[in-house]
């Protein structure tokens, strides 16, 4: 950051992929609280209707909220799971932010939220038009062995 450097504010991302298809839903919001959340998954459940849907969730507070717990008791098509802690990399939305991060947000320069969120609707909507689902680098077992060694060590 430069002396001058003033900050115009953040957005916070929540943004679902779809694994078979590689394009990614993704709502900017001013918090990231629950009521941001169950307005995501609202808008998650408008979009698939009638359709089982999978959330792979870091281990975040928000994701885990009463408002959240009754939300998900209403929709009953919806399931969270949860990554371990430290283990980011088995969430491949989480691919998808370095992405995002690597080729429309860091050192860009934004006068103003709506800018910055207008960058990444850009992004997710050139994304979404050719989108390609993400290739695991590492065997099944790998992962197995590198996930076990992981809820070995939460032990």
């Amino acid at each position: 950051m430069t002396h001058d450097y003033t900050r115009h504010g953040t957005t916070s991302l929540f943004a679902a992929l779809e694994v078979a298809s590689g394009k990614v839903h993704g709502r900017c919001y001013r918090r990231h609280r629950h009521h941001e959340f169950v307005d995501f998954l609202d808008s998650l459940a408008r979009r698939w209707r009638r359709r089982e849907i999978h959330l792979i969730c870091d281990n975040y507070g928000t994701h885990k909220h009463p408002a959240v717990a009754r939300w998900l008791a209403e929709h009953p098509s919806f399931h969270l799971h949860f990554t371990p802690t430290s283990a980011s990399w088995l969430n491949l939305v989480e691919r998808w932010f370095g992405l995002i991060s690597q080729h429309a947000i860091r050192r860009g320069s934004f006068a103003s939220v709506a800018h910055l969120e207008r960058t990444i609707t850009r992004f997710l909507a050139d994304w979404n038009h050719n989108a390609r689902p993400f290739a695991w680098s590492k065997t099944a077992n790998r992962i197995k062995r590198s996930t076990s060694r992981l809820s070995r060590a939460a032990r």
